[in-house]
């Protein structure tokens, strides 16, 4: 019986495709314009958002340069924010704030324009070109619209984009770390706490940046050794001023011990001579 149910259901629901996709059709096939928007209207209403979209991309070029291009263009670049194509989606809201910036949709698009680009901002391992846009389009929409009832909405975003660019800045520092390249990983660390002080990262960071101080002088050419020790030291103390509990603690004493010990040896030889 369950399984004479089921196929009903798929069958209801494959007769309402079938319908929906009859009803496009004839929209479109019947060469009146008027017809075509009132009936992408209706599935707009119904959200069947890929046939109204069809619908209202059939008939745009007829109404361009007339009243209803406002309206049409809106509902169809919010069709396709509505199936989550962030990216057909962005580009229709752009090209619409840009043309029709007095219109009384215009806070919605640049909402669902900045919203579109939150969503195509890829995890901290990938390039984080996206994310910085979004940043840009979330905080101009929240500059031109403050008393917006969705900018609560808007700052967890902020601070969702700005904990993605934090934590690739630590994964560009660290894979410099992993690959050997201690000066170079000393230089990013030191960037990424600069750039990012209230990072939940900056004891990992700072840890990192003594470790790499620490191996780049151990495995420098003898002269250069001795100034690369003293610059670990400086790391190892500040690290130590921050972080005076810190569970990293008992493994940078021992390397702090050891450039304390060849700074020592070395000073004497060279008071010796």
């Amino acid at each position: 019986m369950k399984r004479y149910l089921g196929y009903i259901v798929i069958g209801i629901v494959s007769l309402t495709t079938i319908a929906s996709c009859s009803v496009v059709t004839k929209a479109i096939k019947s060469g009146n314009p008027q017809y075509a928007y009132e009936q992408a209207l209706d599935l707009y209403e119904q959200e069947k958002w890929g046939q109204a979209s069809d619908l209202f991309e059939a008939c745009r070029h007829i109404y361009v340069g007339s009243p209803r291009e406002d309206s049409l263009s809106f509902y169809n670049a919010r069709c396709k924010f509505k199936e989550r194509k962030w990216e057909e989606a962005s580009m229709l809201l752009d090209d619409y704030r840009r043309k029709f910036g007095r219109s009384p949709f215009i806070e919605d698009a640049e909402g669902m324009y900045a919203y579109c680009f939150y969503r195509m901002s890829p995890g901290p391992e990938r390039d984080q070109s996206i994310t910085t846009q979004a940043i840009i389009a979330i905080t101009e929409f929240m500059s031109r619209y403050p008393e917006s009832e969705n900018l609560g909405e808007y700052n967890k975003m902020l601070d969702d984009l700005s904990a993605r660019l934090q934590e690739k800045s630590y994964l560009n520092a660290y894979t410099y770390y992993k690959i050997g390249r201690y000066k170079s990983a000393i230089v990013a660390f030191k960037n990424a706490i600069k750039r990012y002080p209230d990072s939940p990262r900056s004891e990992e960071m700072m840890y990192y940046t003594t470790v790499s101080a620490y191996r780049l002088a151990a495995n420098s050419v003898e002269s250069k050794q001795l100034d690369r020790y003293l610059a670990m030291l400086d790391h190892y103390y500040s690290f130590l001023s921050e972080y005076p509990e810190s569970k990293y603690l008992k493994e940078l004493e021992r390397m702090a011990r050891d450039a304390r010990n060849f700074i020592d040896k070395n000073r004497s030889t060279e008071e010796g001579i």
